[in-house]
């Protein structure tokens, strides 16, 4: 059962609000009814005294994904829940985890589940992870489904970990590259290029186009900056209004150049999610719904989710997924052979696996072209500079001699 929050208009016109535990919003509608309140909204909420500072608070994704390693171990060494939950609140070093490992441990002790207890702090642990133990409670193997909530945890960790030190080199080779040609435009090249001017000389193409991009820097270089930040802040205020996320993400997955790569990444994480789903127990449906939750791409939520009304009027889940034209050939095939064997937990495991391998190989590859394409890029400006000041130089010398 879990606990809802509702608020209701009495026969008077007062309105009035209030916290119910009830299986289904439905029970709760419907015993508001019989106390002759017309139910206004219903929504799931926390038990009654639950901590409201807590409530907002998220933990690092190396401090969730290590207590769940460390609770998937402790469980399946027999030890009982309180006392694992004891353990890891005293020896864990993140001190907002100890804080909320103790009100977990206080709630279990209580007689609530895990999973109601998880339930005080839904911004840490989402509804994957609360469905995932109340399954692994339902069924009496808490700690297998662990296990995997933990290994899907680290997936996502490892992911982000390798996607990060990718990134980091050629994002500071780019800065730095910027920062450096940046200064020799603004400051260096005039000083040097205007003992030229002065000397009312021809001078050569490339130099009257380097004193021309210096002046022009010079003049706007503070606008173009202004009008970069500007537009970065209008576009995040463009986000917010009616339905332009939905645009936005729409266009990374139909039109952006990294389409591929969105549609890879997003159709990766659902299937894993689905896949660690269905291999603890959790309805096909049902399980659909919560895959949905953990992507942030909106049109792919709604893809899905109308894969989802699909496959509640009768519908395969291969050929639902198959309309979204979201997922690549291979993951439908081993979709399609799951569902047809009785394997499909194990299979779309394999499947992400798979396209979490292609996905990293295409990173590396992408990276791989676009550093060298870099380097090379920015000593070509760096030596047109060069050249653009030494050949004044030369032509000097040469009058001269």
């Amino acid at each position: 059962m879990a606990w809802y929050a509702w608020r209701a208009t009495a026969p008077n016109g007062k309105a009035e609000r209030g916290t119910m535990q009830a299986d289904t919003p439905r029970q709760v509608r419907q015993q508001l009814r019989e106390q002759g309140l017309t139910p206004v909204s219903i929504q799931e909420s926390s038990a009654p005294g639950a901590s409201k500072a807590g409530s907002g608070k998220k933990f690092s994704s190396n401090s969730l994904a290590l207590f769940t390693r460390q609770l998937a171990t402790l469980t399946n060494a027999a030890l009982p829940l309180e006392s694992a939950l004891r353990v890891i609140a005293r020896q864990t070093e993140d001190k907002k985890l100890a804080q909320a490992l103790t009100l977990i441990h206080e709630k279990v002790v209580e007689g609530h589940s895990l999973s109601e207890a998880l339930g005080e702090y839904p911004q840490a642990f989402d509804n994957l992870y609360r469905t995932l133990v109340t399954a692994g409670e339902k069924t009496g193997h808490l700690g297998g489904v662990l296990d995997k909530l933990a290994d899907y945890n680290e997936i996502r960790q490892q992911m982000k970990s390798k996607l990060t030190q990718a990134m980091v080199y050629p994002i500071t080779l780019t800065i730095v590259a910027i920062t450096v040609i940046s200064i020799l435009l603004v400051a260096v090249v005039p000083q040097v290029v205007g003992q030229f001017v002065q000397m009312k000389q021809t001078l050569p193409v490339t130099t009257r186009t380097l004193i021309a991009v210096s002046d022009f820097l010079q003049a706007y270089g503070l606008f173009i900056v202004a009008a970069i930040v500007g537009s970065l802040v209008g576009f995040r205020f463009w986000l917010k209004k009616g339905d332009n996320r939905l645009r936005y993400h729409r266009w990374q997955i139909q039109s952006s150049p990294l389409q591929k790569l969105s549609r890879a990444t997003n159709s990766a994480r659902y299937i894993r999610t689905l896949s660690i789903l269905q291999a603890s127990g959790v309805p096909l449906l049902e399980g659909m719904i919560i895959s949905v939750e953990g992507l942030e791409n909106l049109f792919v939520r709604q893809r899905l989710m109308e894969a989802a009304d699909k496959v509640r009027q009768g519908a395969t889940l291969n050929a639902s997924l198959e309309q979204t034209q979201l997922f690549p050939p291979m993951m439908l095939y081993m979709v399609a052979s799951g569902e047809e064997s009785g394997e499909l937990g194990p299979l779309m495991a394999r499947a992400a696996d798979n396209q979490d391998k292609a996905l990293q190989h295409r990173i590396t590859l992408t990276l791989s072209i676009f550093e060298p394409v870099l380097v090379v890029s920015m000593a070509s400006i760096v030596l047109f500079i060069v050249m653009s000041i030494l050949q004044p130089i030369l032509q000097l010398n040469n009058m001269v001699g």
